[in-house]
């Protein structure tokens, strides 16, 4: 049995159950008697099918709508105005026929001297027949076909108005806006089949009715425009609201019926009846044909036995049923009444004329759960390749995948193993797009830890998972708790190109704590992972499932080779040659494919290809040198693919010189993100766009949209290394790409980021690709360290600082001013990282190394006093930190000046180290003096100048300042401002600029907007990516900053002030969390006795008096009381902040101090 049609998950579509049932009923005198036995073989099947004991049903409990003419029009009113069954209505039928058509009134046809066509029969006697019927159903022959009385079945009938000629509806119920004429049931019953030839026009007031069939012998048409007016009046789209419509016929009345017609009318009107029918049925249905071939339109008209019956033979009952029967019969009618039964034994309820709003909500509902589908469909589909259409073999293997795939008791682990060019990257993605229809597929490539980032965060925005645009670390746990959770379905995860150990074994981030990115590999029952990789030994303990990619068989690799030439008249004339060849490229997908390239691209032959690789034989060396060789991989064959490439690199060497000295540099830079400006010096010419082109050709690099930055293929850099290795020109070429990078960042400051920051990975990759200590490497690590430093990168810029150190001390020795000068840039960055004794050694060396080597007085020792200065103040130590910066500032002044920048900066650090002692005025003083210097030395935007109005903001904001606010908050905006501006949204800067303005705005009460800007800082600073924060210009900032760590002394600053604001708004719970946090921070990075340790001691004292926690919060003032006399005097503003939070405290309490 068919299944009824549902909206979605199984639920049962309104449409089967309450949806239109139309019935039609065409014109045909006595031959109506077949519309009436074919309606009752439906409605006998239908009652057959209904429970034992229940009533049957009548077509007025079937049918919404029944519409018919001429004596279609009768039966349709004794059916739905009469409520008559269909076998009352067929003895009805038979007793009408036979007392109208007995005795024709004349029985010749005539005509008036005028042409006017007289009657046949009487009318009276049709009349008094129709009265006989109303009377014995119960109803009065005066009662109104419409009379307002609420019917489940609707019925009309069609009649043709004498004056106008157009065909009118008779209706049982008000319609809306439609004009109702007031005729009786027997007016009406008169009006639809008053036979031109047979009867007199009926008058219904003033007005003169004849037969409908004149107009509408098949009233399809008309029962589909009344549903519409009925139905859906505003947009006529009737078919959605349609469950099933029935047109029965009267059976093909062939010629007899015309045998009796005399005149023009007669000759012409009356068959013209006949072939309109028949051009209705066709039309209609081919209008209906959807809901036709669905199983929703049935037209059941019988063909063949009725043409010898004419229209008023009522004795010819018995032929009529007997061929009707037959036609029921019938083997293709069969199934039609069948399936018209099915569809009507599920019609439940009634349609209210309302039904049109339930299908459009349903409709409504259905579209967007398909656009839903559509988006899940995309949204749970990421892999980066089209399907390759040259895909060749590899069946055995697919099929072992894909039942690999299918065991789900666990997290499904495959490592794909291989030679590099094997196939394996093409084998999973075909696999990818086998089963994509059923599981969701994710595709990562683990070529670097950088675009394994990316491919997550793609992964994560598309499938719009909460929090996607934090810090690379929260990326990877997002996607992996999304994927870990059961309910989400099947699907599988591809890790393409897992080929580096340390990538699986090293922390993914200083921010990730020891967790390695094996660590964020999901779990679940119904996922699977791939990985792909050259390398065996990053497989060991990552899967359980092991697929080795062999090289293709012989028919597989000469099927690849062939299609990928692709060109006939170099196939066939040397086709004996292809399994030498093949035998020679070991089979090798890549290998197979790069040589088809190079044949097709030059036209050489298959020997000619072979020979080539046969002059090389002594020349051939590892596929990826080395260095980059998988344990028991090679076998005792030769590496085709160094073979291949060798071949192409000779030509290119031959044939543009100046394109294999870019491929020669270009395999000693990072292989992605290359700028053309590496490559050449100035503007691309023609000679180098050639060039370039020449390696594009080649499918050696893949230009980026914008033209002007390449990828190079990575296992062509990695064998254009060893080629260039095994010719001994490696070494050189690192040099070059060494001094090239060197020019390129000799001019790098914070102010021309942009410029230089797409050279850093190259430099990155350069610097650990060199061995020597020359000058060059030398300065190249120590400005890739300093930019690194600039874009607060701080974890990087300490390695490189490492590197430069370690160089320095094995070439100029560890006393040179040179390795002095790192050894002090390490402390710097140490101390930003929130390393403070680490830092301080550092510093210390630097500064006792200086003294020893330059004196006391020189600059450099001035910096190293100034920076040792710093983490001094950082540790609390506020005296000797005092003493140093007043020395370093001396010195500044006698051998620098008053307004060289390190003079200033001196100025500044006196500045922020007095403040810290409670020194306020004249640590104004000098943020106002080191403000007005860095403007006139260094401009308005330079970072120092915007470091020294954040300082001045916060001396301004300060207690013992009297708190000038607005000026304070003046400063803390300017210099925010300029720092997104400057520095970006990603520099720590920036952060503490949004962390002084929210305090600032919290001290006046600006709450709401000063939570605002610490949440922003905290998200920042703890996870290292933000999204949509909110700052004082109420915009939304979008983007990702790289920090701290959650236990940085900035992040733990931000912490406290968050804690703070929440107190001020009363929020008191979640502000005793925050600050309880932020003191457990404090405590272990800086000490119990540090001033920012006591400050959170004393904030968390104050959020827990506020909830009558007097106890804790006791203990907290007299800890913090006790902490600040000790570290910063009784007299310090801080201590006696302290002894008055003590004393309101115990007041409170009623207690003496």
């Amino acid at each position: 049995m068919e299944q009824a049609a549902t909206v979605h998950g199984g639920e049962p579509n309104p449409l089967d159950s309450t949806g239109l049932c139309l019935l039609s009923l065409d014109g045909g005198g006595v031959r109506g008697l077949s519309t009436l036995y074919i309606l009752k073989g439906l409605m006998d099947r239908l009652n057959q099918k209904r429970p034992n004991g229940t009533p049957k049903k009548k077509p007025c409990e079937v049918f919404d709508l029944i519409g018919g003419t001429s004596t279609g029009g009768l039966i349709a009113i004794m059916l739905g105005r009469l409520e008559m069954d269909v076998d009352e209505c067929i003895a009805a039928y038979i007793q009408l026929m036979k007392k109208i058509f007995e005795k024709p009134s004349k029985w010749n046809l005539a005509a008036s001297l005028f042409g006017n066509i007289e009657p046949r029969f009487d009318a009276s006697k049709l009349e008094d027949a129709i009265n006989q019927v109303i009377s014995r159903c119960g109803a009065n022959p005066t009662d109104l076909f419409n009379n307002q009385a609420e019917r489940g079945c609707r019925v009309f009938v069609c009649s043709i108005t004498q004056e106008t000629k157009e065909i009118v509806r008779l209706r049982s119920y008000p319609e809306p806006g439609k004009l109702d004429i007031p005729a009786t049931i027997c007016q009406a019953a008169r009006a639809t089949s008053a036979a031109t030839t047979f009867f007199e026009p009926v008058s219904i007031g003033a007005r003169r009715f004849a037969d409908g069939a004149l107009g509408a012998n098949n009233p399809v048409d008309e029962v589909e425009g009344e549903a519409s007016d009925t139905w859906c009046p505003e947009t006529g789209d009737l078919k959605p609201l349609v469950k099933c419509f029935v047109s029965i016929g009267t059976g093909n009345p062939g010629k007899k019926a015309m045998e009796d017609n005399l005149l023009k009318f007669m000759s012409k009107t009356l068959p013209e009846l006949t072939t309109q029918t028949e051009q209705t049925e066709k039309r209609f249905i081919a209008k209906w044909r959807q809901h036709y071939d669905g199983k929703r339109y049935f037209r059941f008209n019988v063909e063949q036995g009725l043409q010898e019956v004419g229209l008023a033979e009522y004795q010819e009952q018995g032929l009529i049923e007997a061929a009707t029967e037959g036609y029921l019969d019938h083997q293709a009618v069969v199934f039609q009444v069948r399936n018209c039964i099915r569809n009507l034994e599920s019609k439940q309820n009634g349609t209210d004329t309302q039904f049109a709003i339930v299908i459009q909500l349903i409709q409504e509902y259905q579209r967007k759960l398909m656009l839903l589908e559509q988006w899940r469909g995309r949204a749970r589909w990421h892999v980066p390749f089209d399907r390759n259409p040259k895909f060749t073999g590899r069946e055995k293997l697919l099929n072992d995948l894909e039942r690999r795939l299918q065991q789900h008791n666990h997290t499904t682990k495959i490592a794909v193993i291989g030679l590099g060019g094997v196939g394996k990257t093409q084998l999973v993605l075909e696999l990818a797009h086998r089963v994509r229809e059923q599981c969701a597929v994710f595709w990562i490539p683990v070529n670097s830890l950088a675009n394994l980032q990316t491919a997550y965060r793609e992964i994560a925005e598309k499938l719009r998972l909460p929090g996607c645009k934090e810090n690379s670390t929260q990326i990877l746990e997002l996607v992996q708790t999304y994927l870990s959770d059961e309910s989400i379905g099947p699907w599988l995860l591809v890790l393409d190109n897992a080929d580096d150990v340390d990538l699986w074994t090293s922390p993914v981030s200083p921010d990730s704590g020891s967790k390695c990115l094996v660590d964020f590999l999901p779990r679940s029952t119904q996922g699977s992972i791939i990985f792909t990789t050259r390398n065996r030994k990053v497989t060991n303990d990552l899967v359980q499932d092991i697929v080795e990619v062999p090289e293709m068989d012989k028919s597989e690799a000469t099927h690849l080779l062939k299609t990928t030439v692709a060109t006939k008249e170099l196939v066939e004339p040397d086709y004996q040659m292809v399994p030498i060849l093949l035998e020679k490229l070991t089979y090798l997908p890549l290998a197979i494919v790069q040589a088809a390239s190079y044949i097709r691209k030059n036209r050489v032959s298959f020997s000619a290809y072979n020979a080539l690789l046969m002059d090389l034989e002594d020349e051939v060396m590892d596929l990826l040198g080395e260095e980059y060789r998988d344990d028991g991989r090679y076998r005792d064959i030769s590496n085709a693919v160094a073979k291949t490439w060798i071949i192409s690199f000779q030509q290119i060497c031959r044939d543009d010189p100046l394109a294999a000295e870019y491929l020669s540099l270009m395999a000693c830079v990072d292989p992605r993100d290359i700028p053309h400006a590496i490559l050449v010096e100035g503007p691309l010419r023609r000679k180098e766009t050639n060039a370039i082109g020449t390696l594009d050709a080649h499918s050696f690099i893949k230009k980026h949209s914008d033209s002007t930055t390449f990828d190079m293929h990575r296992l062509v850099h990695l064998a254009t290394r060893g080629w260039l290795k095994g010719q001994e020109r490696l070494s050189d070429w690192q040099s070059k790409a060494v001094t090239r990078l060197g020019k390129l960042l000799a001019n790098t400051d914070q102010t021309n980021r942009t410029q230089w920051r797409v050279y850093i990975p190259h430099a990155q990759f350069a610097v650990a690709d060199h061995t020597k200590g020359d000058n060059e490497i030398i300065n190249l690590v120590q400005r890739c360290g300093a930019c690194l430093d600039y874009d607060g990168r701080y974890g990087e810029a300490e390695t490189m600082y490492w590197k430069a150190l370690k160089y320095k001390e094995k070439v100029v020795g560890p006393e040179h001013p040179n390795t002095l000068a790192s050894v002090n840039n390490l402390g710097s960055v140490l101390e930003r990282q929130g390393r403070y004794e680490e830092a301080e050694a550092m510093h210390r060396r630097a500064l006792e190394g200086y003294k020893k080597v330059l004196g006391p007085e020189h600059p450099s020792t001035l910096t190293s006093v100034s920076n040792l200065s710093s983490v001094l103040s950082r540790q609390g130590k506020y005296e000797e930190a005092e003493a140093t910066h007043r020395r370093a500032l001396e010195g500044s002044e006698k051998v620098l000046g008053p307004e060289h920048p390190d003079t200033l900066t001196s100025v500044n650090n006196l500045g922020s180290v007095l403040s810290s002692q409670g020194k306020y005025e004249e640590a104004k003083a000098m943020h106002r003096r080191g403000l007005e210097g860095y403007e006139k030395v260094l401009g308005p935007e330079h970072p120092s100048t915007l470091t020294s109005v954040n300082n001045l903001g916060l001396i301004l904001s300060s207690q013992g300042n009297q708190g000038k606010y607005e000026e304070a908050e003046a400063m803390h905006q300017r210099a925010l401002r300029e720092q997104e501006k400057v520095l970006g949204l990603e520099h720590p800067s920036t952060l503490a600029s949004v962390n002084n303005l929210g305090s600032v705005l919290s001290s006046q009460g600006k709450y709401e907007e000063a939570e605002g800007m610490h949440r922003r800082v905290l998200e920042g600073s703890e996870k290292g990516k933000y999204e949509e924060a909110e700052g004082m210009h109420r915009r939304v900032l979008e983007g990702s900053e790289k920090v701290l760590g959650p236990e940085h002394p900035s992040t733990l600053t931000s912490v406290s002030n968050l804690g703070s604001v929440l107190s001020s708004q009363g929020k008191y719970e979640e502000a005793e969390g925050t600050h309880r946090r932020g003191l457990e921070g404090y405590e272990r990075v800086l000490g119990p006795e540090h001033p920012s340790t006591l400050t959170s001691v004393n904030n968390l004292g104050l959020v827990l008096s506020r909830q009558g926690k007097y106890e804790e919060a006791e203990a907290l003032h007299r800890r913090a009381l006790e902490g600040y006399k000790k570290v910063l005097g009784p007299e310090h503003p801080d201590t006696l902040t302290s002894g008055s939070n003590l004393r309101s405290l115990l007041e409170q309490k009623g207690q003496p101090l």
